[in-house]
């Protein structure tokens, strides 16, 4: 159904890590962040304070809630109750200022009319930038990938269709993530840190099971029918087979360690069992001897050693140790309120490019600019969506999109592509206080000057929020923004 054939290809030669030097980075994970920016970013500040570290980089699962005004409000699906502005709308229009790189997926409840607006990644206020709906950077060499939204079955296969002014149903599909995103990202050579809002599907039975039951009992239905979480997010998990993956979305701290088989030419023959992908989810938004080729003993002598004929003798081979597994470490965190498990720094130093302290560089990842330049023409913003190349045709399609990449975009000194060489922040939106009478109404659809400049980049069509036409020009028609029939199978 998806591209998930096992990549286990080496993160080095895929220039991971391409610096000669590294430091050690301090990287923050939240759970739910609900707008609690103030809070969230307080907390950071009293654990390096209490730990005597500094962070670098802080990583936020989705319910981010980019809010810049009440009117985006009205773009949000929660109960009237919990509207409320919080804290985005002042790094937002500058008021305060973001202390520490924070790198944000989208989860189920957001501003999505905002998140629609960046769709291949942004910066949603000075020093926050979203993924996207799916993407990659790299962070001083590591590479972060995420998915943003939650699994829908009935949507899964749909194209982008949700326009403003969205009605109750729109409102909720458009965070439910899409089969063109999955598809994009399983063709990743492989990932650091992957970020989800929803957890994989099963991934509860590779940590403490009675310990989660203890404290969220009520999943204990969707446990046993197996159809907690997402489908998609397991294939994802087995064919990137991230370092982490850090996950939001059940208001609840779980670990859980998921270890990988042998690469498909060193595996035993595969056991059959049921496939995880083929399922049914219910609508609920969630609250869901020598082996070929191998050298011989005469021609693994060194050419340059001078032996003697006495000193040659047989030696027993020493046992051979198994091979250590690949594994993934997976931390689910709560949403951010007194006396909750919302936020860590990971238990782990990631290496870092660079000679001494500084900031870290957040670059775009040339792949996933290849997958994204590959893959725009099944972009569907129809409901829709065109059947998909084969996977064989799909990886020669990006890797000749990553020759048009090393060739059409530039690098710096560092052999990187950054984000602010290319992405800078610009207010679309006005911030709370000027909505007068509009004040619950949703707002008209703004273009992105970050995702026109994203689209420069590499060439393609603005398809996601094009600039209307000319005042001038009346007859132009909308359409002429749109994909050919033939790309969204119309």
């Amino acid at each position: 159904m998806f591209y998930f054939r096992l990549q286990l290809s080496s993160l080095v030669s895929n220039h991971i890590f391409s610096a000669k030097s590294f430091f050690s980075m301090k990287i923050a994970v939240e759970g739910c962040c609900h707008g609690e920016l103030d809070a969230i970013y307080a907390h950071i500040q009293q654990l390096e304070a209490k730990n005597k570290y500094k962070v670098d980089a802080l990583l936020i699962c989705g319910d981010f809630q980019a809010v810049r005004n009440h009117r985006d409000l009205q773009c949000m699906a929660v109960p009237n109750k919990y509207k409320q502005l919080q804290h985005f709308y002042k790094y937002y229009t500058g008021e305060k200022s973001a202390p520490i790189l924070t790198l944000v997926i989208g989860g189920n409840h957001e501003a999505s009319n905002y998140m629609w607006e960046l769709y291949h990644g942004g910066w949603l206020a000075p020093n926050i930038y979203f993924l996207g709906h799916a993407g990659a950077v790299r962070l001083d060499g590591l590479r972060i990938a995420g998915s943003s939204g939650i699994f829908k079955p009935h949507d899964f296969r749909s194209g982008h269709y949700e326009r403003l002014p969205y009605d109750n149903g729109s409102m909720r599909s458009i965070y439910h993530i899409r089969e063109y995103n999955v598809r994009r990202l399983s063709l990743l050579s492989g990932a650091n840190i992957f970020l989800s809002h929803d957890w994989p599907q099963s991934i509860e039975h590779y940590g403490d099971l009675q310990g989660l039951l203890s404290r969220k009992s009520f999943l204990r239905g969707d446990i046993d029918k197996g159809i907690l979480g997402s489908p998609p997010l397991m294939g994802l998990l087995r064919t990137l087979q991230p370092e982490w993956w850090f996950a939001a979305h059940l208001h609840t701290r779980y670990e859980a360690t998921i270890v990988h088989e042998e690469s498909p030419q060193d595996a035993p023959a595969p056991v059959s069992q049921q496939n995880p992908e083929e399922i049914k989810i219910d609508d609920d938004d969630y609250v869901s001897s020598s082996a070929p080729g191998a050298p011989t003993a005469s021609s693994a002598k060194n050419p340059d050693e001078i032996t003697l004929d006495d000193e040659e003798e047989a030696v027993e081979a020493p046992p051979q140790f198994p091979p250590s597994k690949k594994t993934t470490k997976f931390l689910a965190l709560d949403k951010c309120l007194p006396k909750r498990q919302f936020l860590e720094a990971a238990p782990h130093q990631f290496p870092s490019s660079g000679d001494d302290y500084r900031s870290p560089r957040l670059s775009f990842d040339p792949e996933w600019l290849a997958i994204a330049r590959a893959f725009h023409p099944w972009l569907s913003i129809l409901r829709k969506q065109a059947p998909f190349p084969e996977e064989s045709e799909a990886r020669a399609m990006v890797a000749r999109e990553l020759a048009w990449i090393e060739l059409n975009v530039r690098r710096d000194e560092h052999g990187e592509i950054p984000v602010s060489d290319h992405q800078t922040f610009v207010m679309t939106a006005p911030g709370p206080g000027s909505e007068g009478q509009e004040r619950n109404r949703q707002p008209r659809a703004y273009t992105n000057p970050q995702t026109e400049a994203f689209c420069r980049m590499i060439d393609v069509l603005n398809r996601i929020n094009p600039p209307p036409p000319p005042s001038g020009n009346t007859h132009i028609p909308v359409a002429s923004a749109l994909p050919p029939p033939e790309e969204v199978g119309a």
